[in-house]
């Protein structure tokens, strides 16, 4: 099985920025794409950004295209969510999660059966 924890929520202005981290262990020889995932209160959980592990191929929503940044560190076994230019909507409880099939579309919320605990981003205005 794979663990995950997830570092680097908290609160910052709108035009601000965060880093979001996610350390895999166990079994991570079994992931083949890690994604970042958003649930704001009383919305359901909503795809953001995904990263394949090997190949390093990166796929994004569009609220968050050409704000958010996906890459992975393999050596540490970790992906991060860089996040720029934030507004008071990204504000959700984030969670990273992994995807072990290599057959499916890692843009999908069911496609992730590992899922961290959850970081709360708060962006005020």
């Amino acid at each position: 099985q794979v663990q995950l924890v997830e570092y680097g929520g908290g609160l910052v202005q709108a035009g601000g920025s965060l880093r979001l981290s996610c350390a895999a262990s166990g079994r991570t020889s079994t992931i083949y794409a890690m994604g970042w995932f958003r649930q704001a209160p009383g919305k359901e959980r909503e795809f953001g950004a995904a990263i394949t592990w090997s190949g390093g191929t990166t796929y994004y929503a569009d609220s968050v295209k050409g704000r958010f940044t996906i890459s992975r560190d393999n050596a540490a076994n970790t992906v991060y969510l860089q996040m720029n230019n934030l507004k008071p909507e990204d504000t959700a409880a984030y969670y990273c999660a992994v995807d072990r099939n290599p057959f499916g579309n890692s843009r999908r919320t069911y496609e992730y059966d590992i899922w961290g605990q959850g970081t709360q981003v708060t962006v005020s205005s």
